[in-house]
This record gives structure tokens, sequence and C-alpha cells, in this order.
């Protein structure tokens, strides 16, 4: 297939450049990964959506103060994003200098701390620290709000550009269909009869990157650090038993779970993944998704378009569009099920 195939024109003014006032004021749009039917509704209709045994599966990564700004040896500016930490004081960061960085080459960062270039690795660059990571970005680091955010981050970002549920630090972007809900809703959820499980994958900045090839078969992911507990392999595994489905709560989720299924049945792991989801994938483990409006030419929509069909996603969109849904990371929702087949055989499933 070819990029163009997911392409599709957005009207400025319905990216979310900021939260509605409440986590479930949003809207969700359903749609049947079978027939292309569309349904309207606000995100507190999600639970009628569910099923008494179904289980629902989040991504508890949190998304690290990532972003700082500094100045070259020479005086020049310089901006870091952070991408991962890694042992020994050392970092992976993007880095945007005016004449680009050399190895040796020294930053200075907020209260004095330094950042010295060790060597390129693709489009990121490992720098060594004279401090612990970790504290000193939560300290001194911005949030890294998405590219198509057109304003600076600002307190209110800190909380609403987080799950409330998450507790895991090193993703450098939020897992945003998880953003819609509150700690009110979750509860009422298992109230209601579905169980709720966690892995963790740590959002890489790559997530915004778009294809770059015009065939997307050439196309390679960035690699993203992912844990699959075994907790969630038996909670998957008892789903099945009682007939319930395996949702998904974003793209991040799915990929965390059917990078743990390419061996032909779910397994617990930890590690790195870089599987890219497209058409012609047969989805092993998740029987539903909720996940927001995702970029054109996106790997994102991609993903989506390979659960429920390329024609029948794109129709949606072409309806949120109209409806003025909003789009993106602060935007509305949409509740998929798919196109059976993009579905795997396995036992059990509903």
């Amino acid at each position: 297939m070819r990029r163009a195939d997911f392409s599709y024109s957005l009207p400025q003014d319905l990216i979310a450049d900021r939260p509605l006032p409440s986590r479930g004021a949003g809207r969700l749009l359903a749609l049947d990964g079978s027939s292309g039917a569309i349904s309207d509704l606000q995100f507190r209709d999600f639970g009628t959506l569910l099923r008494q045994g179904d289980l629902l599966v989040l991504n508890d990564t949190r998304v690290l103060p990532a972003r700082l700004h500094g100045r070259k040896e020479s005086g020049g500016a310089c901006e870091l994003l952070l991408e991962r930490i890694l042992e020994g004081g050392r970092i992976l960061a993007q880095a945007r200098s005016s004449k680009g960085l050399r190895p040796g080459t020294k930053i200075t960062l907020p209260a004095n701390a330094v950042a010295v270039a060790i060597a390129r690795h693709d489009d990121l660059w490992e720098f060594a620290l004279d401090c612990a990571a970790l504290p000193y970005f939560e300290a001194h680091g911005s949030i890294p709000l998405p590219p198509y955010v057109a304003r600076p981050p600002d307190a209110d970002d800190r909380e609403r550009y987080q799950t409330v549920y998450a507790t895991e630090p090193g993703a450098v972007a939020a897992p945003t269909a998880g953003l819609h809900f509150d700690r009110e809703a979750l509860d009422g959820l298992a109230g209601a009869g579905i169980a709720i499980e966690r892995l963790t994958l740590h959002v890489g900045a790559g997530t915004f990157t778009p294809l770059r090839a015009d065939d997307i078969d050439q196309h390679h992911m960035h690699a993203e650090r992912i844990r699959v507990p075994a907790s969630l392999v038996t909670a998957v595994e008892a789903a099945r038993q009682r007939g319930g489905r395996v949702v998904a709560v974003g793209t991040t989720v799915v990929r965390a779970l059917e990078a743990a299924a390419l061996g032909g049945r779910l397994e617990a792991c930890e590690g790195e993944t870089d599987i890219f989801i497209r058409p012609g994938h047969r989805f092993r483990v998740i029987d539903a998704l909720l996940t927001n409006f995702h970029l054109p030419e996106s790997t994102l929509l991609v993903l989506v378009a390979a659960f429920a069909g390329r024609r029948h996603v794109l129709a949606a969109y072409h309806h949120a569009i109209a409806a003025r849904y909003r789009f993106f990371s602060y935007g509305d929702a949409m509740f998929v099920t798919p196109d059976p087949a993009a579905l795997a055989e396995r036992d059990g499933r509903p």
C-alpha cells in the first residue's frame, strides 16, 4: 500500500491544542469494523460499549518532562528532547542546534548541568550527563507537547498530558487514549464487572514520525521499551474463558500486546519492540480498541486501518471532520471494533 492511501485533509481549527475542562467531557465516535456503521456518542457513554467480562488494558507509562534548552560552548542554542535514559549517566536524545553537533560538544543546561555529545545513532544523539538523569529532567525539563500543539506547555499540561494511572516514568509522549479517563470513570467500569490490567510501553518521540517511504512496507519503526507482565497474560486467558473481549486503550497497548504474541501466543516479555502493524496483520490478542484521531500518513492511522479496514476508518475520519470532532492528543476518541478478516484464529475468541 502507498503512503497516500492514508491521507486526509484536516482543517487547522479541528486540532485540539488544549484539553477540555474535565477529562471525560469529550466526544466518542464508535466504528463497527465489520459493517462500517458509525455512532456519535459522548465519552461518558464508553461503558455502554463494553460487556461484563471484558478486559480493559491500560498503558501505565508516565511522561517525563523531557525537553531542555541549553547553550553550546560557542554560544549557540541547543534543544534536547530526551528519548531514553541509558546506564552510566548517559541518555539518548533528539538534538536541535543551529550548526549541528559533533562528538565532544559540550552543552550547558539549566542549573549549570553539562551534557557532552558522545555519538550519533541515526536520528538520535547519545550524551553523557554530569548528574543523575531522571531527577534532573523531573526538576528542570518541560513537558514535550506534540509538534502540532502550537503553544508552549503550561502548568496544566503537567497534569493533563498524563493519564491518571501513570506510574512508570519513561515516555516522552502520552498514551493519549487514556487521557479521557478520570479515577471515577475507571472505578465505575470496575464496579460494572470490567476487568482492568496494565502493561508498559514507553512512548518515544518517534511516534510522531510520519511515513517517509511511498511504499509503506519500506517504513522502519522506532524501537520502544515494553513490559507485558505474566499477570496480564493470565488475565487475557481468563477473559477468553469467560467469553470477554480484550479491549486495548490506545495504539501503544495494541503494539505491546501484538508484539508479545508474535510467536503465536501471548507471552510475558520485557524488552523492546519495533513492530509496525499495517494492513495484512492478523491480530492475535485484541478484540476492540479505544483510540484518538491520528495524523494523516502516520503509522498510528495505519494501525487503526489494519484493525478496522482502511475504507471504514477513512470514512469515519471524514464523518468526524464534517461533525467537527476534535483531533489528536487532546482531542476526542474513537471506539473501534475489528474487521473480522483482521483477526487471527484463536481459541476462545468472542
